[in-house]
Parts: C-alpha cells; structure tokens; sequence
C-alpha cells in the first residue's frame, strides 16, 4: 500500500512539474494563456491543473517563487569568489539576466497577479547581497554615489525590472539586453561608462 502510495505521489509531483514547466513556456508564448490552455498544452484535464494550483494567480505565484530561486541562485554564482566589486556587479548582472531573460514576461504578469510588494519580499536576500557588495566598492572607491548603499540596491533592482520590461515592449533587444543591464548598473553606480562597458564586454566574450 505504501509504495502505491508514493507511486501516486511522484506520479502527482511529476504531473505538477510538468504543469509548471509547460505553464512558462505557454505564458511567455501567450501571456493571456488561460487554464484551459495549459492544461491542453500539457495533455491533462483541466481539473488536474486545478487539483494542483487552485486558481491562475496561485500558478503564476508558484512560478515566480521559482523564477526569484532561479535569480538568487544565478546571482550568488555571479558574484561568488569575485573581489572586486564593480566585477562582482557585471558578473551577477550578467548571470541573472541569462535566467531572468527565460522569466522576463512573468514579471508583468506578477504585477498584475502578485504584489509588487510580494516580489520585493521575495528578492530581499538578493537585494542585502546587492547592497554588501555596493557598500564595498563605495568603500574602496571603485563606486560613487550620492545614495546610500541600500537605496542604490533598490534603485538596481528596480533598473533590472524596467529594463524586463523594455525587453517585453520591445524598446530593447533580448539580445544585447544583459550586457547594456550590466553596464546601466555600473554607470548608475559611478564607474566610467568606457571602462563600465570595457569590463561587461570582457566578461562577455
């Protein structure tokens, strides 16, 4: 009984992945991408998705606990065993924006769905990493600002945002998207817009 008890459960935990996996790639087709939808893309009735995700705004919620992972994860492999702050700052850039690029859509979609003040909520640990490694390179001069290093955190966080949204407005292209976020983020910070982009395009090739 046991183990048809956990084949039904990896079975409901491989149906779910599915469904979230499937419900990305059919939102960033289609952002008004309804349950029905989903649930044909992903060849099961529709009250399979419901069984799993109460309502629309619930799957998308799920999606951006995952997409603000994703980020987290990226941005903390960006920055790790870098020393020097303004190249911590390209590289973190540099590597949310491969995965944030895949998640870009989902953030309109959360300011509609979630609280602008649930993603804030979500990305805090990633905006106090941003805000170490800022108060470092202010420290030793790399950076200068008029803004302390937490209000600069959440003027980058908020640069990364728009810039997504430029991307889905098609103000900028996806392509060369990451590498004018990482060289916004620098410039914003103070560093030279020659050396700022001198850096981002050497970490780049």
């Amino acid at each position: 009984m046991a183990a048809m008890t956990t084949g039904n459960a990896s079975r409901a935990d491989a149906n779910r992945r599915r469904i979230l996996e499937v419900a990305l790639a059919e939102l960033l087709r289609d952002p008004d991408a309804s349950m029905d939808q989903i649930a044909r893309a992903a060849s099961v009735v529709r009250r399979t998705v419901y069984g799993h995700f109460p309502s629309r705004e619930a799957l998308i919620s799920t999606l951006v606990d995952g997409a603000v992972e994703a980020v987290a994860a990226a941005h903390t492999a960006g920055r790790e065993g870098v020393a020097d702050p303004a190249e911590a700052v390209a590289r973190a850039t540099l590597a949310v924006w491969e995965v944030a690029d895949r998640y870009r859509i989902l953030v309109a979609l959360a300011q509609r769905s979630v609280t602008v003040q649930g993603i804030r909520d979500r990305l805090a640990p990633v905006r106090e990493a941003c805000a170490e490694n800022l108060a470092r390179g202010l420290e030793q001069g790399v950076f200068t600002s008029p803004l302390p290093p937490r209000a600069l955190a959440y003027v980058h966080e908020q640069m990364l945002f728009a810039l997504m949204d430029a991307v889905n407005e098609g103000l900028l292209g996806a392509r060369e998207a990451g590498r004018s976020a990482a060289v916004a983020l620098l410039t914003t910070a103070g560093v030279p817009v020659s050396q700022a982009t001198e850096l981002v395009a050497k970490l780049s090739d």
